[in-house]
């Protein structure tokens, strides 16, 4: 029983691969350059640095996958291009399947949000509008910059990143 139920509790400081959010492999030299120490390291200033760089939010995604939690960000995302739907109906479809993915009870990937909330944005749905998400995802975004994040910034996974990504500058100066 022990060793079934191990693969579950393997958290983010056991996590080995990160590969899968760096740049494509047949590009290696090229495009981890572009990776800068900097760059990592900016992602421990805010949140918002670490989600808007174009490695940043795939490593936090990444991360959240080890923690079981990835359902936060992948509503955030959803929320991020259901604000950029122009057509009505469009709308309609896309906030019809943001709530039965991630608002509803029981939703198959729930987010964690209070009843008021819940009950806002489902009454706020009813006409759905480029802003009827926005509460429900600013409060997402809340438990992921005070939880999620300072989670992140101390696991081995980030100090990973960190480490290859001095390696390879020292490497670029040699």
């Amino acid at each position: 029983m022990k060793t079934r139920l191990g693969c579950l509790s393997n958290k983010s400081d056991s996590y080995n691969d990160f590969s899968e959010f760096l740049p494509p492999a047949q590009e290696t030299t090229a495009r981890c350059l572009k990776l800068s120490t900097d760059e990592v390291v900016r992602w421990s200033e805010s949140f918002e640095q670490l989600i808007s760089h174009k490695y940043g939010l795939p490593a936090f995604r990444t991360f959240l996958k080890t923690e079981f939690s990835d359902e936060n960000i992948e509503f955030w995302m959803a929320c991020e291009e259901y604000k950029k739907i122009k057509s009505s109906a469009k709308l309609v479809s896309k906030a019809n399947k943001i709530f039965k993915e991630f608002i509803d009870v029981q939703a198959p990937r729930e987010i964690n949000l209070d009843y008021r909330t819940r009950e806002r944005t489902k009454q706020s749905l009813s006409d759905p509008k480029p802003n009827s998400l926005n509460e429900a995802q600013a409060k997402i975004y809340s438990l992921m910059e005070k939880d999620s994040y300072p989670r992140f910034l101390r696991s081995k996974m980030y100090q990973d990143i960190i480490n290859r990504a001095q390696a390879q500058g020292q490497r670029r100066s040699v």
